[in-house]
């Protein structure tokens, strides 16, 4: 089945062919680690993990890469030479008032105005939020998830050779800057024409440092600066990169490939972060292009308004699983939600359109997840859990194929599997093989595949042991322990069942 995706470089769909037919090479902005990531940033990484999943569902072979960015992304992000303070250096002042204030637990740092603690911290909170909701890649950490302050020796390599072909220059302020008007291709990506980021019309061309520049949209590659929080010897002074030449380096050296095949990230990325890196790339390798497809999922609102810390509607992950969400009249709901229901409710909405967040959404989200998680069940205990295997001649995984196949049409893929789980098909262990091959896209029925690899939390192995615990109880007739313990795993938002090997706890959805 021939499978097509938007391009953003082209501005068109395309057929997916992959560079080389012994794998398909894909690298996916991730998370700066200052803070928690919010929901927002995990629809960009559940959509590059939809991508991943489909391509794997079609029998390709996929090596994917996220980066972890734990120095350089200035707060003044939008220009493409950065502006402002490091990130870390912001996270470092705030992380003091965050253990005051409990958001932070205390101990979870020893010394706040350490950047690496603070980058360690966050970047366990993102592996184990991207666990949570069967994120792939985050499973492979370290070997795919890499960090930017590992790679610096690889940055300092590629800036050699860009100041050596002519795409780099030393300012006047010992700032290694990117000459764009070296590469005629710049903008491409964008839409942005040098003429228009010249006069600004183009936007987010940082006005600072122009004297030290040959062109206004010229961005930093490399920083000598002895008082950043973070910094290294090279051969420009003691300093820092820039935020740009960090996913370059690392998606040259861990894909192993000048040319790759898929690149993904949001929308906001798009300038200057990935025109930016398209320039560096081509620059150091002499090829045209940097990945063959750039992919970018739309930015995500929340009850149809941006997200802000200031409307009381900012969510991370944790705060969703938690029942910190509020409904459209802005009250708190104070209902735990599922991760198999919030994976669900962030991939939903086709990645192309703006996604709105809300808590009707988790709801609907939620019946859906109960309809295949039960559809399952009946389909288990009707074939005695023996599957049989199924290919794309079955007509349901066909439909579900082609929609996934057209651009990553998951509202056809869902429309072709829902009218179908509220049958009783005629043959339940093809049923059930059908039903697994759309799982290893979905990742949602049964619950226990939303966590990937069958790694267990520390809260799933103690709910287990209570379920344990009560069947014990069960057996020596010890019905008020029972009730006592069945009391303590309601509580903890489970739904305690009886079934032939013993007691089931179920996490309510929502």
């Amino acid at each position: 089945m021939e499978i097509r995706f938007f391009n953003t470089l082209t501005g068109t769909t395309e057929v997916f062919q992959p560079v080389h037919s012994d794998c398909v090479r894909m690298y996916s902005c991730g998370p700066t680690v200052y803070d928690f990531a919010h929901i927002g940033n995990f629809r960009s990484f559940l959509f590059a993990d939809l991508i991943r999943r489909t391509l794997e569902f079609f029998g390709h072979r996929v090596h994917h890469v996220m980066n972890i960015t734990d120095v350089g992304h200035m707060t003044d992000d939008a220009s493409a030479d950065g502006g402002g303070e490091d990130k870390m250096q912001a996270a470092a002042r705030r992380m003091k008032e965050d253990k005051k204030s409990g958001r932070v637990p205390e101990g979870a740092v020893q010394n706040p105005d350490d950047p690496y603690q603070i980058a360690k911290y966050f970047t366990d909170a993102f592996l184990e939020d991207a666990r949570t909701l069967g994120v792939r890649v985050a499973f492979e950490y370290p070997d795919n998830v890499l960090q930017a302050t590992q790679h610096i020796d690889a940055m300092l390599e590629m800036i050699g050779q860009l100041i050596e072909r002519g795409h780099a220059y030393v300012g006047p302020d010992g700032v290694v800057y990117y000459s764009v008007e070296s590469f005629p291709a710049y903008g491409r990506l964008s839409g942005n024409t040098l003429d228009r980021l010249m006069t600004g019309a183009g936007g987010r061309v940082s006005e600072h440092n122009q004297a030290n520049k040959r062109h206004p949209a010229d961005f930093m590659l490399w920083k000598p600066d002895s008082s950043h929080i973070m910094k290294w010897d090279s051969p420009w002074g003691a300093g820092y990169p820039g935020w740009h030449i960090e996913c370059s380096c690392m998606a040259r050296r861990r894909l192993g490939r000048d040319v790759i095949d898929i690149h993904t990230g949001g929308e906001d990325l798009i300038f200057p972060h990935h025109e930016c890196e398209i320039a560096q790339t081509c620059g150091a390798t002499g090829e045209s292009t940097f990945a063959r497809f750039w992919m970018h999922a739309r930015f995500l609102l929340v009850e149809g308004e941006k997200m802000s810390k200031s409307r009381g509607n900012f969510y991370t992950v944790r705060d969703v699983l938690q029942g910190r969400v509020r409904d459209d009249k802005g009250q708190p709901t104070g209902v735990s939600v599922h991760p198999a229901v919030l994976r669900l409710e962030l991939l939903k909405s086709h990645y192309r359109g703006n996604m709105n967040f809300t808590h009707k959404g988790l709801i609907d989200s939620a019946g859906v997840v109960r309809r295949l998680t039960e559809f399952r069940a009946r389909l288990e205990a009707a074939s005695g859990g023996h599957t049989e295997p199924v290919d794309l001649s079955h007509p349901v995984l066909h439909a579900f194929a082609a929609a996934l196949a057209d651009d990553l049409n998951i509202a056809g893929a869902l429309g072709a599997i829902l009218p179908w789980a509220a049958t009783t098909p005629a043959d339940p262990a093809v049923a059930l093989g059908v039903l697994e091959r759309v799982n290893e896209v979905l990742a949602v029925a049964p619950l226990a595949a939303v966590h990937g690899g069958g790694q267990v939390t520390d809260e799933q192995a103690e709910i287990r042991q209570l379920c344990s615990d009560l069947d014990d109880a069960r057996k020596r007739k010890d019905f008020g322990a029972a009730d006592q313990i069945r009391g303590q795993i309601q509580k903890r938002g489970y739904d305690v069942k009886t079934s032939p090997t013993g007691t089931i706890a179920e996490k309510r959805l929502a």
